[in-house]
C-alpha cells in the first residue's frame, strides 16, 4: 500500500525566505495530519547547516515519520557547459542531503525552457546532464525521480520538459535502474495536457506521486487551453484547491497507478490555505487509497 508524505505548501515563505517559522514548528503540525513521512525541500534555510541534516532525520523519526524524498531544482538546459556542470555539482549535493535525511528519492528536472533551444538540444542537455548524476546516485541507494514540473519560482523561463511529448521523450531518453517519474497531475493542467492520458504514457516508469488539485475560478477547461498557449507564468483562472474538489480524478489516478503495480510515496503538495486544509486533502487520500490498495 502506498504510503502519504506531507510538503509545508502554506509555509514555504516562512521557511525558506524569512525564517519566521522553524522546521521543528512544521514537523510538530505534520504529527496532527496522520502521514507517514515528510518531504523535504532544499532551500529550507535551516537546511544550508550540514550539521543539521542528521538531527532533523532524527527529530522526524522520533514523531514516527520518515523523510522518503528531496524537493529540488537542477537546470540542466543552459547552453554553457561549465553552467551545467555547476547544476550537476548541485545535484550531487542535493543527492548527499537526500542520503543524510534517509530518504530514496531526490528529484531532478530538465531545466528552463530556452527560446534558443530546439526540443532535440533540450532533451539530450537534460538526458546527458541527468546521466551524469545516476551513479552518484547508484553508489547511495537514491532514485532520481523526474517531474512533470511547471517553473521553478526563480527561473525565467517554465519548465523545458512541461509539455507531454517532450517529457515523454526526456523519460524515454533516461534508462537507468534509479531514475524513475515523479507525477504531478495538477502541472499537467498547466501545460494544456490531459492529466490521465500522461498518466497512462508514463505509469511504468511512475516511482513517486505529488497530490494536489487544481479547480477553475472561471470559465471552461478550454478557456484554460486557450490562456496557456504561449503564456509565461500561471493561468489567472486556475487556482490550488483542497484535494477531492478540484479537476483530478483520483479514481482514474489510482486505479491506472495500481494496476502498475505502483506501492510507493505519495506526497501532499498542497494545502495552500493552512493545516486545516492540508488535514482534510490527507484524510481524503486515505481513503481513496484504502479503496484502490484493500489490505491484503
Amino acid at each position: 500500500m502506498p504510503q502519504l508524505a506531507a510538503f509545508p505548501k502554506a509555509y514555504m515563505q516562512a521557511l525558506v525566505k524569512d525564517g519566521s517559522m522553524k522546521l521543528a514548528q512544521w514537523f510538530e503540525l505534520a504529527t496532527t495530519l496522520d502521514v507517514d513521512g515528510l518531504e523535504f525541500y532544499a532551500g529550507f534555510l535551516e537546511m544550508q547547516n550540514k550539521e543539521n541534516w542528521p538531527l532533523f532525520r532524527e527529530q522526524v523519526a522520533d514523531l514516527g515519520m520518515t523523510i522518503p524524498m528531496l524537493c529540488c531544482s537542477p537546470d540542466f538546459t543552459h547552453p554553457d557547459r561549465a553552467f551545467r556542470e555547476r547544476e550537476i555539482e548541485k545535484q550531487k549535493g542535493w543527492i548527499d542531503m537526500t542520503h543524510a535525511l534517509g530518504g530514496g528519492y531526490c528529484r531532478v528536472l530538465s531545466g528552463q525552457r530556452r527560446p534558443e533551444l530546439t526540443m532535440d538540444e533540450g532533451v539530450k542537455l537534460a538526458a546527458d546532464s541527468i546521466y551524469e548524476c545516476l551513479p552518484y546516485a547508484q553508489e547511495r541507494n537514491i532514485t532520481l525521480i523526474l517531474e512533470n514540473h511547471y517553473k521553478d519560482d526563480f527561473w525565467e523561463y517554465p519548465e523545458f520538459a512541461q509539455a507531454m511529448d517532450v517529457f515523454c521523450d526526456l523519460v524515454a531518453a533516461i534508462d537507468h535502474p534509479n531514475f524513475g517519474v515523479n507525477y504531478d497531475p495538477s502541472n499537467a493542467f498547466l501545460a494544456g495536457d490531459d492529466p490521465i492520458e500522461l498518466l497512462k504514457r508514463v505509469s511504468h516508469r511512475v516511482v513517486t506521486m505529488h497530490a494536489s488539485d487544481r479547480y477553475l475560478l472561471s470559465g471552461t477547461i478550454e478557456d484554460l487551453r486557450a490562456e496557456e498557449g504561449g503564456s509565461v507564468g500561471y493561468a489567472k483562472r486556475l487556482s490550488h484547491g483542497e484535494i477531492g474538489k478540484g479537476l483530478n480524478d483520483y479514481d482514474a489516478i489510482f486505479s491506472e497507478l495500481k494496476n502498475k503495480g505502483f506501492d510507493s510515496w505519495i506526497s501532499i503538495e498542497d494545502g495552500v490555505d493552512g493545516i486545516d486544509q492540508l488535514r482534510r486533502s490527507a484524510d481524503f487520500l486515505r481513503d481513496k487509497i484504502a479503496q484502490h490498495w484493500p489490505h491484503r
